[in-house]
């Protein structure tokens, strides 16, 4: 692959940014000023791995005229340089080709995840409330915030339903991989017989979405307030806070109690319209794109079991890809970076293989 090319059109592109951002003008506009840090943050740290790239290409160069050389001793020393050089290039160059790989539709934008109680009764919803608190130990130990948004509890500390919203940096590029069935297998709580059942809970990953990239028009919702409640007569709040919303286009129907006020919980409800929209959005648009190719992970479908987690066992297998850990115990104490590291490896490595084998004539690259 050559580089030179790429590494000049992203530095014309660094430059630009500069530009903006010096210049402050972007700033009036928080979503687009995100994203303007964003890929300035991501094209810096391209371009230090450009720069070494550039730097350990010259040396080697130079190592190169040098074997061969009369003096047998320096020609021996440049032809180890040469070598140790070819195997930094190697690993340098796959790194750069992940780098020059075009970002994927809305990978960088933070993220909002739900996590639904699925069959399993009872259990499955302390297994959702389980999956809740290890996406938070997780984003602690990595330094991403995390706002709950709303919430429906269950019986013996259970969660009928989570949405939560999670910010940092790359956040939907790592956690877009969780989207999916999730199985647990173990003996619950209330099991007497000491009998191991098999439960499930449904996560979505969602990109954020921002007002410009969905246009909500009020014509085409239909927004209603009541009480907000809570299991058992407790956090019921006397005032009608709670905030439902249908969006009639596409029957996507909204709720939202956790906030202080109606109006937050008015702001966070169609937060989370948006990004359901902006979610159908982007897997229309992928699968126009890579029809071909298969999409258990990219396009997170929630049909698929993509995760079981036993307990007796101490192991956690995640089928797409293959891996099994044997340390659940740690896993859900937010213990996931291996697994959420080689998702995002696997996931690199296919585009990369897409890229470099010519396509059919009946696949073609969108115009």
């Amino acid at each position: 692959m050559d580089f030179i090319p790429l590494i000049a059109t992203r530095r014309a592109r660094f430059d630009e940014l500069d530009r903006q951002i010096s210049e402050g003008g972007v700033f009036g506009d928080s979503d687009r000023a995100r994203a303007l840090l964003r890929e300035h943050s991501r094209l810096r740290e391209t371009l230090g791995l450009a720069d070494v790239w550039v730097s350990l290409t010259a040396q080697r160069e130079d190592a190169r005229e040098l074997v061969g050389a009369e003096d047998a001793g320096m020609s021996a020393l440049a032809a180890e340089e040469v070598a140790g050089l070819d195997i930094r290039l190697a690993d340098l160059e796959r790194r750069l080709q992940v780098a020059f790989l075009p970002p994927e539709p809305g990978e960088d934008r933070d993220a909002i995840v739900e996590i639904r109680a699925g069959t399993g009764g009872t259990e499955a919803a302390l297994f959702a409330a389980d999956l809740f608190r290890m996406y938070v130990r997780y984003a602690e130990t990595v330094g991403l915030k995390i706002e709950p948004l709303d919430s429906s509890p269950s019986d013996l500390g259970g969660l009928k339903q989570v949405v939560f919203q999670v910010r940092g940096a790359s956040v939907f590029r790592r956690l877009r991989y969780e989207s999916g069935v999730h199985r647990v297998q173990r003996v619950p709580a209330t099991e007497a017989q000491g009998r191991i059942h098999t439960s499930t809970a449904t996560v979505a990953v969602l990109p954020e979405a921002g007002e410009v990239d969905v246009t909500l028009t009020p014509a085409d919702l239909r927004i209603e307030v009541c009480r907000a409640g809570g299991p058992g007569g407790q956090g019921v709040n006397t005032t009608d806070s709670a905030v439902q919303i249908l969006h009639l286009p596409t029957g996507k129907i909204v709720r939202c109690q956790d906030g202080r006020s109606q109006q937050q919980n008015r702001e966070r409800a169609l937060q989370i319209l948006r990004s359901r929209l902006l979610e159908d959005k982007i897997r229309e648009e992928q699968e126009k794109y890579s029809a071909h190719r298969k999409a258990l992970i990219g396009s997170g479908t929630r049909g698929e079991k993509i995760r079981t987690y036993n307990f007796p066992q101490n192991r956690v297998t995640d089928h797409r890809i293959g891996l099994t850990l044997h340390s659940l115990d740690r896993f859900m104490e937010g213990d996931i970076g291996e697994m959420v590291d080689a998702l995002l490896a696997d996931d690199i490595a296919q585009r990369l293989r897409e890229i470099s084998v010519p396509r059919s004539n009946d696949c073609h690259a969108p115009h």
